[in-house]
C-alpha cells in the first residue's frame, strides 16, 4: 500500500464519550490523504467499541492499546513509532479539527523551503461558556524563527500543529517523564534547528476542562516546570540573567503557592541572586516566611495594588 502523506495520532483515556466527535473531524476533512492513529492509554470504559465502529466504516482508522496507562506522552509517541506519513499531526481526544485544517497546513509545506518544520493553526478556545482565540494577540512573534519566543513560554497547542516526520524524530519524540507542558518542551527543541508557519484562522475548537484534568494539578506543574528548567537551563542562560531569573522565580512563586515554602524560598533566593533588581522577588521572599494561605492572600493584595 501507498504511504499516507500525513499521519493523524490521537491519544486518549477513558473518553468514549468525546472521542467519537475528534475522530470524526479528522474524517470529515477536506485533504483526504492520512491516515488515523488512535493510541488507547489503557482505557477502562468502552472506548474500544466505539472506535470499532468508526474502523468498520473507514479502513484508514487504526487502533492501538496501551496495557496499562502511560501518560499522552507516552501514548503519541507509541503512534510517531507506528506512523507511516510524510508529515504527522496531532489530535486531542476531546477537541475537534474544523474541515479545511489538515488541506490548508500541507498546502503550506509544499510550496515552503525545507526549512519549514511545523505549521500551525489558530484555535478557538471554548471554557466557562467563553470564547477567546489563541494564541494571543500578545505574542509577536509567531512565525520563522521563534526559538527566543517559546523559551518565554507555550502559545502552540499540540491539536494545532502538523510536522515534518523527519525532523520529529531528529529532535526526539515527547518527553515522557514531563506531567505537563510536553508539547512545549518539544516545540523548543523542534524551533532550535527549524523554522514555524502560522495560519492565523481558528481551525481547531479546543474545549478547555475546568476539573478532573491534568492542566488543573499543581503538583504536576511543578514537576514539569522543574524538569524543563533542568533540561534546558544552557539555553535559558543564553538569553541573559534577567531571563534565567524569571524562570527561577517561577517555579519558587509555583513552589510556595503549593505550601512547599522551603524549597520555594530557595528558588526565589536564585532568581534575586542572579537579579536583584526586581521588587516583585522581594516581596515574594518575604511572603514565603509565612504559610502558603497567608502567601497567596498577600499576593492577591500585592496585585489588586501594583498591577
Amino acid at each position: 500500500m501507498k504511504n499516507p502523506t500525513v499521519s493523524v495520532i490521537i491519544p486518549t483515556y477513558n473518553r468514549a464519550h468525546l472521542v467519537g466527535r475528534a475522530i470524526q473531524s479528522v474524517l470529515n476533512q477536506t485533504y483526504q490523504d492520512f491516515e488515523l492513529i488512535i493510541v488507547d492509554d489503557g482505557s477502562t470504559d468502552n472506548t474500544k467499541e466505539v472506535i470499532k465502529e468508526f474502523q468498520e466504516q473507514n479502513k484508514r482508522v487504526k487502533y492501538i492499546k496501551h496495557d496499562k496507562n502511560k501518560g499522552g506522552s507516552a501514548a503519541r509517541n507509541t503512534g510517531i513509532k507506528t506512523a507511516r506519513g510524510k508529515y504527522i499531526a496531532f489530535q486531542d481526544s476531546d477537541c475537534e479539527w474544523l474541515p479545511e485544517k489538515l488541506g490548508k497546513q500541507i498546502k503550506i509545506f509544499k510550496r515552503a523551503s525545507p526549512e519549514i518544520g511545523v505549521v500551525y493553526t489558530g484555535s478557538k478556545v471554548i471554557k466557562n461558556n467563553k470564547k477567546f482565540y489563541a494564541p494571543s494577540s500578545k505574542i509577536k512573534k509567531k512565525e520563522g524563527n521563534i526559538y527566543k519566543a517559546l523559551l518565554e513560554g507555550n502559545f502552540i497547542s499540540t491539536g494545532t500543529a502538523a510536522v515534518v516526520t523527519e525532523y520529529l524524530k531528529k529532535v526526539g519524540m515527547f518527553d515522557e517523564r514531563l506531567p505537563r507542558f510536553q508539547d512545549w518542551e518539544l516545540w523548543i527543541r523542534l524551533s532550535k534547528y527549524y523554522r514555524f508557519k502560522f495560519i492565523n484562522e481558528p481551525l481547531y475548537i479546543n474545549y478547555r476542562q475546568t476539573a478532573g484534568n491534568i492542566s488543573n494539578d499543581q503538583n504536576a506543574l511543578i514537576v514539569a516546570q522543574k524538569l524543563i528548567l533542568e533540561k534546558h537551563l544552557g539555553e535559558f542562560k543564553e538569553q541573559g540573567k534577567k531571563f534565567l531569573s524569571k524562570k527561577y522565580f517561577s517555579l519558587g512563586n509555583l513552589l510556595c503557592q503549593n505550601g512547599e515554602m522551603s524549597r520555594g524560598r530557595e528558588y526565589i533566593l536564585k532568581a534575586i541572586r542572579i537579579y536583584s533588581f526586581s521588587i516583585k522577588y522581594f516581596c515574594a521572599l518575604f511572603f514565603s516566611m509565612f504559610n502558603s494561605k497567608i502567601y497567596n492572600r498577600l499576593l492577591r493584595i500585592r496585585r489588586i495594588i501594583f498591577f
